[in-house]
């Protein structure tokens, strides 16, 4: 026999209410919670089987000390996106294939439920006159909700979890996301100080790609992060992490990605990272990283090397300078080194499909990209997934930074 919906609410209330404001350990949550559970199946008069029991306690603890029935989720290291469409529609991704769960919530004030506990981690509001937010959970999962009225059949939660399990280049490689010449051209590329561009679209790998990296920085670099939510994960003790911050509800207090970055400039940096690249910040970077600030690491969302480039000079013109396309072109091709391109293929299989060099400008004001490798694809097996090889197109030709700091590519090309 299964318990519905309204008796699985109640015991889950009078649980909680047995704790108040304290915090219970998991122990107490679940031995409370079996004195309600049969006491409301004697009440009732409801058989239930001990491992439907066990299961129910098992929620109810989820509910009270986590985030309900999505902790099974979250807890799911080969699950890679959680895909809340109302309370009974929770869809997820596992090796690129979107499935529907059989996770369900109670109802839509079960699901509000759970996204308020996210959003009071996290600091952040929801609600009628702000319907939409995106923010990261403690782990550096990055969450977008979008409520009703917006949202017409209900509250709408997308839930991009943060890979732990890649940690270094030889994951990457492991994973056929890059080979092991690349896996070499990068780690150089870093160490070098090349400032460097990571693109593709949403959900392509980029900040994974950028987290990785990040761990061939130098622990002796002082490091400051600027993001809108807290997704980059450092392990070198001299990180600083700055955050922007929403206007209030009187639209006042907002503090963006291009205020944050100018003050970065005055902190001293060894490096700066920016989460994402979105608007007239783009100038303030292509001026920060032509005026000696090396090693700057950006993401933009862009689907080739030259969109890239393009997405750069516009978004640039946002802020307002009226300087003429060509200067932002000779801005770009002076100080940008390297952009590494995404792309999520056909059945989830993420690669790293172009490492291009920003090679110079050439007269006509066009900007000069020169692929070193490239992913081609070379067919499709019978169940539709795509192979291809990574392929060595040419040999960087801007070498200065690289013999500067003793860096020799000479096993690579």
């Amino acid at each position: 026999m299964a318990i519905d919906k309204e008796l699985k609410r109640e015991i889950r209330v009078e649980t909680g209410m047995k704790f108040g404001r304290d915090m219970p350990s998991p122990a107490e949550v679940k031995t409370v919670a079996r004195q309600v559970l049969e006491a409301k199946l004697k009440q009732k008069r409801l058989p239930l089987e001990a491992e439907a029991k066990e299961s129910l306690v098992n929620a109810i603890c989820d509910d009270l000390l986590g985030f309900g029935p999505l902790e099974p989720l979250l807890r799911d290291n080969t699950i890679t996106e959680i895909m809340i469409n109302g309370p009974d529609r929770i869809f997820i991704e596992r090796s690129g294939h979107k499935i529907l769960s059989e996770i369900q919530l109670d109802d839509e004030g079960h699901l509000r439920s759970v996204l308020e506990k996210m959003l009071v981690l996290a600091g952040r509001r929801l609600d009628e006159s702000s319907p939409y937010v995106d923010f990261s959970l403690q782990d550096g999962s990055r969450i977008n909700a979008i409520i009703s009225p917006l949202a017409v059949d209900g509250s709408t939660v997308t839930i991009r979890k943060f890979l732990d399990s890649l940690k270094s280049l030889d994951d990457l490689v492991r994973l056929k996301t890059i080979n092991e010449p690349m896996s070499r051209f990068l780690r150089a590329a870093i160490q070098a100080k090349l400032n460097i561009m990571f693109s593709g679209a949403t959900g392509a790998g980029k900040t994974a790609t950028l987290n990785v990296l990040s761990h061939e920085i130098a622990p002796d670099e002082r490091i400051i992060t600027i993001e809108d939510a807290l997704e980059l994960k450092l392990d070198q003790r001299h990180v600083v992490r700055l955050l922007t911050r929403a206007q209030n509800i009187e639209g006042k207090g907002a503090i963006s990605v291009r205020m944050l970055f100018s003050n970065t400039l005055r902190m001293r940096p060894s490096r700066i990272i920016l989460g994402e690249i979105r608007g007239e910040e783009a100038l303030d970077y292509l001026q920060a990283i032509n005026s000696g600030h090396d090693g700057t690491l950006a993401v933009l969302h862009a689907s080739t090397p030259a969109d890239v480039v393009g997405r750069l000079e516009t978004m640039a013109m946002y802020a307002g300078l009226e300087l003429p396309s060509s200067e932002l072109r000779r801005q770009i091709a002076s100080g940008l080194n390297l952009i590494i391109q995404h792309e999520q293929l056909a059945y989830g299989a993420r690669k790293i499909t172009y490492l291009t060099e920003i090679g110079g400008i050439k007269e006509n004001g066009e900007l000069i990209l020169n692929d070193l490798f490239r992913f081609e694809i070379t067919g499709r097996t019978d169940n539709g997934e795509v192979t291809g090889e990574f392929k060595l197109i040419n040999k960087p030709v801007n070498l200065a930074r690289f013999k500067k700091r003793g860096i020799r590519l000479d096993e690579i090309f």
